[in-house]
């Protein structure tokens, strides 16, 4: 399953197409000061190649200047031609070159910051109670001596959170459609299909509605946590003398090692695959919640948020299991095609 996923694990472009993919647009001021001044037809504001475009110039101008970013297809990019050549402005006298922009970008994100910080309960502070709200009841819960029922309980709160903030993320960026007809409704779904926000809230909801609870599943809740949560409080309490104190040093880390996370979140989910397959065998089986988790996983495969980290994991799973069953299973070959044509579909 592995085999066509992860060819080039070493492309150093390759690694920066992931990182974009994998970057906290939402949490970054300047996106949203960026994404206002791009004038996009009403009918393509929701379309993910298009976002995903912009969101890649984005990261390439202002996080990795090194990064290329491909041009757009044909189709996406006759329906936007007018932003073909970069970001259009809304003013009536557009900068000539990236330099003469930059100012007025800066500009904006200070006056952003600002008002992030004169707001007690803006969406930025919102997201940081409840992320920090599940690290709490998280941590506690995977505590190996906590009493079931009280682990029962933090376990269900913690994905609620999580919840949540997936739930409030979408609406805050991608709103609500604009009617409720088929017509509204499907540009709008295939917008927030691909999105890290939509997967995270699939996924907690998996879980949250299973008889099975399952500490290990946690884990990738966590990470997401816990991400958000040194973001934040690098953006905002950089000055702060507590911060600088026991803070910044774990916040330093996480940030550095975002990468390391998204591999390690990536494994703990497909390893939550296999422990629901194989609880297909006990009492405890789901086989409604199991096929929902592997259409999720497929989907985590397929998305541009995730695919740079499952298709690598996927890619090394199938270099080692794929000569055991060529040795030892060989009539396992026509089953496993037939999984691997559903999941490439």
């Amino acid at each position: 399953m592995g085999e066509q996923g992860g060819g080039g694990d070493d492309d150093p472009q390759k690694i920066k197409r992931i990182a974009a993919a994998a970057y906290d647009y939402d949490n970054d001021s300047r996106w949203a000061s960026y994404w206002e001044n791009v004038l996009v037809p009403p009918h393509m504001s929701y379309h993910p190649d298009l976002v995903g475009h912009f969101k890649r110039k984005f990261y390439k101008r202002y996080i990795d200047p090194d990064f290329m970013v491909e041009a757009m297809s044909t189709g996406s990019s006759g329906a936007t031609s007018s932003q073909s050549s970069g970001p259009t402005r809304r003013s009536s006298t557009p900068p000539s070159s990236d330099n003469t922009s930059r100012p007025r970008d800066t500009g904006s994100s200070t006056q952003s910051a600002r008002n992030a910080t004169s707001r007690p309960f803006d969406r930025r502070s919102i997201h940081f109670s409840v992320n920090s709200w599940v690290i709490l009841v998280g941590l506690f819960a995977i505590l190996p001596l906590v009493p079931p029922h009280i682990f029962h309980k933090a376990y269900r709160l913690a994905l609620l959170g999580t919840i949540c903030s997936s739930f409030y993320s979408l609406y805050t960026v991608h709103g609500k459609p604009r009617a409720w007809n088929l017509a509204a409704l499907q540009p709008w779904f295939q917008g927030i299909l691909g999105t890290k926000e939509f997967i995270r809230l699939v996924y907690c909801l998996t879980f949250i509605t299973s008889h099975l609870h399952i500490k290990f599943a946690l884990i990738p809740v966590l990470i997401w946590a816990l991400e958000h949560v040194a973001k934040y409080l690098r953006r905002n309490f950089s000055r702060s003398n507590l911060y600088r104190k026991y803070l910044e040093d774990p916040c330093l880390w996480i940030d550095s090692n975002a990468s390391t996370l998204g591999i390690m979140a990536s494994h703990a989910e497909i390893a939550l695959g296999l422990l629901l397959i194989l609880s297909l065998l006990s009492w405890h089986r789901n086989i409604i919640h199991t096929f929902m988790y592997w259409q999720l996983l497929k989907l985590m495969y397929h998305s541009p948020a995730t695919a740079g980290y499952h298709q690598s994991a996927w890619t090394k799973i199938g270099r080692t299991v794929n000569p055991y069953l060529n040795r030892y299973a060989p009539f396992l070959s026509r089953p496993v095609s037939a999984v691997q044509r559903w999941w490439f579909r």
